[in-house]
């Protein structure tokens, strides 16, 4: 059995799993993060992008169904432009993705809130981005003091959110 529902807590997962945090098989995202969207607590499968001020790809892999996995945006912590939207999370929604962490900023937080769709970004900002068809695919990714692999899964909640690398914590 593991753990992969909602019916979870970070902190109590923190707590059950010392030994995989203390040998790096489950991590913490340092802070600071917003939370958006009327999903507080969303787990799944991880997979990943790298964008430089674009969200070509996160609107492609979001257009895909989601089969209940999270999409990591690794925007590199840029305060320059939103990389997801409230059409982008009404996307999600509607096509089976738990949720979205984007290493950046967010828009339309009104809207984005309305979606049963979970985010967590570092900011918001009223720009969109560069639609230019920029970035990378199932890339392995770094920010916040945590790596993220695809495959990797992703729990997220009120407190925070961590990483368990290659799969979902055991029970």
């Amino acid at each position: 059995m593991s753990v992969s529902s909602t019916d979870f807590a970070t902190t109590d997962l923190c707590d059950a799993h010392e030994a995989r945090l203390l040998d790096g098989r489950l991590s913490v995202a340092a802070p600071p993060w917003i939370a958006l969207g009327a999903v507080v607590r969303f787990a799944g499968p991880v997979t990943t992008l790298r964008v430089p001020d674009d969200n070509s790809l996160v609107r492609a892999a979001l257009e895909q169904p989601g089969e209940g996995r999270v999409l990591v945006v690794d925007g590199a912590g840029s305060m320059r432009c939103a990389l997801v939207g409230g059409k982008l999370g009404e996307l999600g929604e509607r096509n089976g993705w738990q949720g979205v962490i984007v290493n950046g900023c967010v828009r339309d937080a009104d809207e984005l809130d309305a979606c049963r769709f979970g985010v967590r970004a570092l900011h918001l900002h009223p720009r969109r981005s560069d639609k230019r068809g920029l970035g990378e695919r199932d890339v392995v990714v770094s920010f916040a003091g945590v790596t993220v692999r695809p495959g990797d899964w992703i729990y997220a909640d009120r407190d925070g959110w961590v990483v368990s690398e290659g799969g979902p914590l055991p029970g």
